[in-house]
């Protein structure tokens, strides 16, 4: 049973918030107060904390600030419940880190929806980690198995970076390599006329920004935050000693470079030959094989025209055009925020 902390200064508002969620079937603590909040927070460790923001003692800014600062309470699924509804307070909260905002008043439905996306997301982003590929899994055993020093640790510190947030630019040099937890990092260039061409996507389980490390170049490209992620920075020291001095970590990761390479051959040869048709097919593959890593379902979500078109090298309004085709052709479908691949073995073997 998923335990959910309210935390709530209005005994009414708190009490029919509590009623909802046990009918529900959710295990409720309750604290009248933000200091109350955050002392039970850092002794039962619930699964969701749903907390005004303005109340006496500690506003919910300040209980979302003080358990961000424990291990313990650091990235609980967090939903403010305000009657605010101006921009800057949405701003200020997702800023400090913020899931999701519910705005007085609201229905139960509402509450219940907001609870249960929330929680998904948390057990998805839990999963991620068992779902990294197998070569990627050899590296990280091989990585921690070494004696001098460990590649992916609990120890290492995972950064929550929010929705086009920019992870690092072109001309920086590099501090770190970066292994994604959960979500998705977008690696493009952009040409003069300030165009962007989208070269890689990055999701749960993948390695980036090594091949400047390696060089030591400072970065030829850019990468951005495509959904929100989670990310484990590990710093270049830690990263060179590893690949450097144990034979064993080196040949797992010329394994992960060599695949790479493969993937970007295939990528180059897609974007010289292949005509309209094969080069927007051939994209929707690609990023629909990103997303599978985490859900199998064949969806293709919260991805837009520009940055499909990106990837897949074609104007935006070619990419839009060749998208209808295909809807009409059964072999996709378009939803607001999303796109279904119907006949994945057709995208695949499309022959013009």
């Amino acid at each position: 049973m998923k335990k959910i902390l309210v935390i709530e200064d209005n005994k009414d508002v708190r009490e029919n918030i509590v009623e909802i969620l046990e009918l529900s079937d959710y295990e409720v603590l309750q604290a009248p107060d933000g200091k109350v909040g955050v002392e039970i927070a850092l002794k039962e460790n619930p699964d969701l904390i749903i907390c005004d923001i303005m109340m006496p003692v500690l506003d919910g800014y300040g209980v979302l600030h003080l358990l961000s600062k424990h291990k313990e309470t650091f990235g609980i699924p967090f939903i403010f419940l305000t009657a605010k509804s101006e921009k800057a307070d949405f701003r200020k909260g997702m800023e400090l880190g913020a899931d999701d905002y519910i705005t007085k008043p609201f229905d139960g439905i509402e509450l219940l929806n907001a609870v249960e996306i929330r929680l998904k997301k948390t057990a998805s982003l839990k999963k991620s980690l068992d779902d990294a590929t197998d070569q990627v899994k050899e590296f990280i055993n091989a990585a921690n198995e070494a004696e001098a020093v460990q590649l992916v640790s609990d120890k290492r510190e995972v950064y929550d970076f929010r929705k086009k947030q920019v992870v690092y630019a072109e001309g920086q040099k590099p501090k770190a390599v970066y292994y994604v937890v959960s979500g998705k990092i977008k690696i493009y260039k952009s040409s003069k006329d300030g165009k962007e061409l989208i070269k890689d996507i990055f999701g749960s389980g993948d390695f980036f920004g090594y091949t400047y490390v390696l060089e030591k170049t400072n970065y030829g490209e850019n990468a951005e935050v495509l959904e929100d992620a989670q990310v484990m920075l590990i710093p270049v020291e830690d990263f060179v000693s590893l690949i450097t001095n144990n034979t064993q970590v080196s040949r797992q990761f010329i394994k992960i470079i060599t695949k790479n390479i493969l993937e970007k051959e295939e990528s180059l040869v897609n974007l010289a030959y292949n005509s309209l048709r094969r080069k927007v097919a051939y994209g929707l593959i690609q990023v629909l094989d990103k997303y599978k890593k985490e859900n199998s379902k064949n969806e293709i979500p919260e991805l837009s025209r520009e940055n499909l078109a990106q990837v897949t090298g074609v104007a935006t309004e070619s990419l839009i055009r060749t998208l209808a085709d295909f809807k009409s052709e059964k072999l996709i479908e378009l939803q607001p925020g999303k796109i279904i691949v119907l006949n994945e073995k057709k995208l695949r073997d499309l022959p013009y």
